[in-house]
């Protein structure tokens, strides 16, 4: 029988249980995959903490599988047994997983389990949100805040892997090192400077074209002010509250207020997912881009990474690992 963290109540991370699950048979459209290794997302501790819509008990924990198939349903032909895969899926802190195949994608063979798993969450999300929502092109300047997260830092890596100008953003200046490190044009902590005078004064006034809000309420005003003539702003987080306001000058500007989820966006599985596969698989497969993995533990020290993770002290991913 297979073990995974199951939470019956919301909470600190302590409300994490290894315990174990009854998955039963295997759906005729479902892969059960053996879980190597799953990433953590600053989504899952508002979960575990009751702070995110819709999240009802009990669950398990896990966002993101990178793993080895074990067994396909009678209607799945795309995977068979002994697969390397990864993708989205609920459920992934365990040592098996069912997963919808439509979710899910051979890993290339360069690629560890451990940095396929920090590749669903937060390079899916930050394609979506360049590439669909945002629509970018090379040349164009990027703005991402939050750059040492999960998304960030993919955004970082796509954004210049398209020939982009890029400015990050964070509240430490380690997290900036790391961003510098890894290509990023001009970093700003924006609990010391002010973001949007900073992003003038480095374009020669013209602004940013795309800005990736993910903190919310602390810097929405800033982001907004940061952007140039028909510029986009691409809203998916609120770690820093939900609430906004903004000056109506967006309009004489033209700036495009545009909001996304992955969960629920028909885009996401119509457009993202054809072109992640097409474009971005390549990619990883040929080292033009690499997962960002800041940190790999155990599958069984999740409460102590989740601590890690509310501290936000990470660059990146953090990891958790099972013996295969």
């Amino acid at each position: 029988m297979a073990k995974g963290y199951r939470v019956k109540a919301f909470g600190g991370p302590e409300v994490m249980v290894w315990e174990d699950l009854h998955l039963g048979a295997l759906p005729p459209g479902a892969v059960r995959v053996r879980v190597g290794a799953s990433g953590i997302n600053f989504a899952e501790t508002r979960m575990r903490a009751g702070d995110y819509s819709g999240q009802e008990l009990p669950f398990v924990m896990g966002m993101e599988v990178a793993g080895i198939v074990e067994e396909v349903g009678a209607q799945v032909a795309e995977f068979k047994p002994g697969d390397r895969v990864f993708g989205r899926v609920r459920g992934a802190h365990a040592e098996v997983v069912d997963c919808d195949p439509e979710h899910l994608m051979r890993l290339p063979d360069n690629l560890s389990l451990a940095q396929g798993a920090a590749i669903p969450v937060g390079f899916l999300t930050a394609w979506h949100a360049l590439y669909t929502v945002g629509n970018m092109t090379a040349g164009e300047r990027i703005l991402v805040e939050a750059v040492g997260g999960s998304v960030g830092s993919a955004a970082l890596a796509l954004a210049k892997q398209a020939g982009c100008w890029t400015l990050g953003t964070a509240s430490r200046e380690d997290k900036l090192d790391r961003a510098t490190a890894m290509g990023c044009d001009a970093v700003v902590n924006y609990t010391r400077e002010s973001v949007s005078e900073r992003a003038r004064a480095l374009t020669d006034g013209a602004g940013m074209d795309i800005g990736l809000m993910t903190i919310g309420d602390a810097t929405a005003t800033e982001l907004i002010d940061a952007m140039g003539m028909d510029g986009r702003v691409v809203m998916f987080g609120s770690t820093g509250g939900r609430d906004i306001s903004f000056n109506l000058r967006i309009g004489i500007l033209n700036i495009q207020l545009l909001s996304m989820s992955i969960s629920t966006s028909p885009a996401f599985m119509a457009r993202t997912m054809p072109a992640f596969r097409a474009r971005a698989l390549p990619m990883f497969a040929s080292g033009e881009l690499v997962p960002v993995v800041d940190t790999i533990m155990p599958m069984k020290e999740l409460v102590r990474a989740h601590a890690m993770v509310d501290e936000r002290s990470h660059f990146g991913k953090v990891i958790l690992v099972n013996e295969l």
